[in-house]
């Protein structure tokens, strides 16, 4: 390891922490295996071909790569309906795309995990903004788990004394201390949701969570969700862009609001990218089981050395990010640090805590990607804020996360020298 300067004591606990990860390895590969089988399968029954690569420009019409991608998505996440486009900025775009699309004025939003993500603050108009929901007259509230899981009696409660439009979820952690909801969780608040409050409709972020278990939101009863394509159904390949998956007549009213009213889904030129959306989705399953195999050895090789790590390497997961609990700002910088060395792409910057559009505190991130942004790619960050914890996420492929797992080992046991 002399080209990467790991030292051969790094070397040695890495390679112990691998081999008691085995069992846990097995596990991921047999997801892995299904996921492909599924996404496979779904190709063949779609007969994609080589005209499914041609770009469109202007508006789009008749766009058969694009269309082919949209039927794949409906089968690979079990869904009524869906809406993939490169006009997707990001993960959050979509999401406002979808609360704008289902929300009117005097509306009631309920997030029933807590305060959402930094970056949808302004938009629901916790954080002022001219353009937020809360300026357009959308009321919203919220509703903290408990113990890492739902408050179910309040959730009933709050349900039936009010009127809710759209009940919000948001599964992974985001840069919250709590832990990411598996699959059972959400299914099990759906069920009570929609037995207390059988109209409300039921929206989940799933950023970060796609092909990490074997149902997706909508298989359990969720009426639309989200996730981005510079996370796990990308697979590293796509460029940019962000799905909304669900019920059909919701998903019309999420392509009006995307484009405009009359026209919907059926303007949105491809511009050349339905190859790298193919590839992305076909590359997915083998991209997010490294993603998993980086984050379970992270786990434990960070608890191996002292560190409070969350989830442990053998819990069970509902997204690819994986907490480590520096407790100290010097850790959080030197770890997050030692990952951007361990990169391809800028592997000589010298990342710095900064102020990061739509976050409060300083944000720290390394971004080793060949895509800006791309957290399905091995990345970290963290806000510069108490207890001070790293979220790592992605790997191209397992090799390469380990390696850059032990770039960033390297950096803080020699205290950033």
């Amino acid at each position: 390891m002399n080209e990467l300067g790991i030292s051969e004591e790094v070397v040695r606990l890495v390679n112990e922490a691998e081999a008691e990860c085995y069992e846990e390895f097995l596990k991921i590969d047999k997801r892995c295996d299904n996921n492909s089988l599924k996404v496979l399968s779904s190709f063949q029954r779609n007969e994609v071909t080589e005209s499914c690569f041609n770009e469109t420009t202007g508006y789009g019409y008749n766009d058969l790569g694009r269309d082919t991608i949209e039927k794949i998505f409906i089968d690979v996440l079990g869904s009524e309906d869906a809406l993939v486009r490169n006009q997707f900025i990001s993960g959050s775009h979509a999401l406002t795309v979808c609360f704008f699309a289902l929300l009117r004025p005097n509306d009631l939003l309920l997030s029933i995990s807590g305060t959402p993500y930094d970056t949808l603050h302004e938009v629901i108009g916790i954080k002022e903004n001219p353009s937020s929901l809360k300026s357009f007259g959308i009321r919203y509230d919220e509703i903290d788990l408990v113990d890492n899981d739902f408050n179910y009696e309040a959730i009933k409660e709050y349900l039936t004394n009010n009127n809710v439009k759209v009940v919000e979820i948001q599964r992974s952690k985001g840069y919250s201390t709590r832990k990411s909801l598996t699959i059972d969780k959400v299914e099990k608040v759906i069920k009570m949701i929609k037995e207390v409050s059988p109209n409300t409709i039921v929206m989940v972020d799933n950023c970060y969570c796609e092909f990490v278990s074997d149902k997706e939101p909508v298989q359990v009863g969720a009426d639309i969700m989200v996730g981005s394509l510079i996370k796990n159904l990308g697979g590293g390949i796509a460029p940019n862009g962000a799905y909304i998956a669900g019920r059909h007549d919701l998903i019309e009213l999420c392509g009006e609001r995307l484009t405009l009213p009359g026209e919907g889904r059926e303007v949105g030129p491809s511009l050349g990218v339905n190859k790298q959306l193919l590839q992305g989705i076909y590359m997915a399953p083998s991209v997010v089981a490294s993603s998993l195999k980086t984050a379970v050895l992270t786990s434990k090789v960070l608890e191996k050395m002292g560190y409070e790590v969350e989830p442990r390497y053998n819990e069970v997961r509902a997204d690819i990010v994986e907490n480590i609990i520096f407790r100290n700002p010097e850790d959080l910088i030197e770890f997050t640090r030692g990952i951007q060395e361990g990169s391809a792409i800028d592997s000589n910057a010298t990342v710095e805590p900064w102020d990061m559009p739509g976050y409060t505190d300083k944000v720290i991130m390394a971004s080793g990607s060949f895509t800006q942004g791309s957290s399905i790619e091995l990345s970290c960050d963290g806000p510069l804020r108490e207890p001070y914890i790293a979220y790592m996420q992605g790997a191209l492929t397992y090799p390469y996360g380990k390696l850059g797992l032990m770039k960033a080992v390297q950096k803080i046991m020699k205290g950033g020298k």
